[in-house]
């Protein structure tokens, strides 16, 4: 603890654990957005690649309890209808994620920002696309293409996945889970890839196992909240705050 206290600084720790329970009760109520929210949290208060870093346990640990949820057999199932999606997204994860370390600080500030924001602001304006079930197979290849891009760059892939669920009117219960499966398999991808790239190391592994703790609280607190609250209300107050979050990262990357 004192090691990681040294690295990462007593102040930014506690705004990282106050972003994480935020993350964890969104991603708690919703199904998603605790990357989205991480990454727009963590990098107003740490380098780009620490931000990226630190999610990737509590990811990996959050999606996997979503994905299960239903029980394997359910699992199992989503995962045979969505093979061509999640195939083309680890590829591309994988692939993405060595470019990290060689994109500018700030270029790579303007991307996820512009992730974060363009998501947002599509959800707040209601804009809903349709796709016929006859075009899924084929549109599970191109939504993997880029999910899995934006995915490897910057930790965020959920984004165009849920767009292309909602575009297939998929019953809710199953859209939630193959959102965990589909992002809890991103998650193993990419923290392997970053093993490689050395976004993931001695210093950072221990950040992220210890950002957990707060992001399983929010996520214990999400599930009542979702029993108790509007779901609709609260999902539009926190697609304004991804969009104000959004905005921000734009502002530090414009370095402005």
């Amino acid at each position: 603890m004192d090691q990681i206290l040294a690295d990462f600084g007593l102040v930014p720790l506690l705004v990282a654990f106050a972003i994480m329970v935020f993350a964890g009760l969104v991603k708690g109520t919703l199904g998603f957005g605790l990357p989205m929210i991480a990454i727009s949290g963590l990098g107003s208060v740490y380098a780009a690649e620490i931000a990226i870093a630190a999610l990737i346990i509590p990811t990996l640990v959050t999606n996997l309890w979503q994905g299960l949820r239903n029980g394997p057999a359910a699992a199992l199932g989503s995962l045979r209808d969505y093979w061509r999606l999640n195939l083309v997204m680890l590829v591309m994860i994988w692939a993405s994620a060595q470019l990290v370390t060689r994109i500018p600080g700030n270029m790579l500030l303007l991307l996820l920002g512009a992730v974060v924001t363009m998501f947002g602001l599509i959800q707040v304006l209601g804009w809903r696309p349709r796709v016929a079930a006859r075009h899924s197979k084929w549109m599970q290849y191109c939504v993997g293409l880029v999910s899995g891009f934006f995915g490897g760059l910057s930790g965020v892939w959920g984004p165009p996945i849920l767009l292309f669920l909602l575009s297939l009117n998929t019953p809710k219960v199953e859209l939630v889970r193959v959102q965990g499966l589909c992002f809890l398999t991103g998650s193993v991808v990419l923290g392997a890839a970053h093993l490689q790239s050395g976004v993931l190391n001695a210093s950072t592994i221990p950040f992220s196992a210890l950002l957990l703790l707060p992001t399983l609280g929010g996520m214990l607190i999400g599930f009542k909240v979702q029993d108790r609250l509007n779901q609709e209300r609260f999902r539009k107050i926190t697609l304004i705050v991804l969009v104000l979050a959004g905005a921000n990262l734009l502002r530090r990357g414009l370095g402005m």
